[in-house]
């Protein structure tokens, strides 16, 4: 039995696996997205429903400003890199719930992103909310919780089909999606995802927040304001599934160099639109 369960493991990894963004990691993806993009969909609509949302005018508009860019980043750099395809059916929405207890917010698959108003303060403007939004839509562009998603369907229901899954056993299928993206999550700032997932999705969101136009250097400050937010509270890394902050802090810097090349190039970009919006209005 046990032999039989390595050999169709072994086998899933073979036939199942795909490439994340940047990093060129192997992840196992065993759900297409024409099964969990409505799903997200659906669960999304769900929180929507019953949560309020903000009435701050000015956060929630910023929310989607950064959002829009940090969606033309994503879609320029797939375009790019012949990715395109990773995000195809993405439906973007960037909303901004009330609840200043949750310093948080998230992205489910096709671009649906949820921020929490406890965490704007730490946000302080619009380059700290693109730190943010960066690292989040990176979560989803790299598809970690969908690889949580096929690890789980492995684990727990012997790796059939979704929609298997979803019709013999509907609520252990919808337990695996609400662990997978944290639905409602009260962890820290960001998803609980694994060391690994969030290594990736800081270089991803870096290089996502430079193409938006938004200077790397922005993001350690962001952590640090986040590292003096928790008070000391964070556990030890070795007892967490997120990097330390000073961990995450000293990785961002040195991958900042890297993502300033994105920047240089997008801020190259703009001077050459202010400056043939200037020749026409001349």
């Amino acid at each position: 039995m046990k032999k039989s369960f390595f050999t169709f493991v072994t086998f899933l990894l073979v036939v199942a696996c795909s490439t994340v963004p940047i990093t060129g990691r192997k992840q196992l993806t065993l759900i297409p997205k024409s099964q969990i993009l409505p799903l997200s969909f659906d669960n999304y609509q769900q929180v929507l429903n019953e949560s309020q949302l903000s009435d701050n005018q000015e956060q929630t508009a910023m929310i989607k400003n950064v959002g829009a860019k940090i969606q033309q980043a994503v879609e320029k750099y797939m375009a790019e890199n012949n990715m395109s395809d990773l995000i195809d059916g993405y439906k973007w929405e960037f909303n901004l719930i009330k609840n200043d207890t949750l310093v948080n917010a998230w992205c489910m698959p096709g671009g649906k992103v949820a921020f929490y108003t406890g965490i704007m303060p730490i946000c302080q403007d619009e380059a700290g909310v693109a730190v943010v939004m960066g690292h989040e839509v990176a979560h989803a562009v790299a598809r970690h919780g969908g690889e949580r998603m096929s690890q789980g369907l492995v684990q727990q229901l012997g790796g059939v089909a979704l929609s298997v899954a979803l019709q013999d056993k509907p609520e252990e299928t919808q337990q695996l999606f609400n662990t997978a993206y944290a639905v409602g999550t009260t962890y820290g700032a960001m998803l609980p995802y694994s060391r690994l997932h969030e290594s990736e999705a800081d270089k991803l969101g870096l290089i996502f927040m430079a193409m938006a136009g938004y200077d790397p250097h922005e993001a350690p400050e962001f952590w640090e304001r986040m590292k003096a937010n928790s008070g000391g509270g964070a556990p030890p890394e070795w007892m967490s599934t997120h990097p330390s902050h000073e961990t995450r802090i000293e990785n961002l810097n040195d991958y900042i160099p890297k993502a300033m090349k994105y920047y240089n190039k997008s801020s190259e970009g703009n001077k050459k639109t202010r400056s043939i919006k200037v020749r026409k209005s001349n």
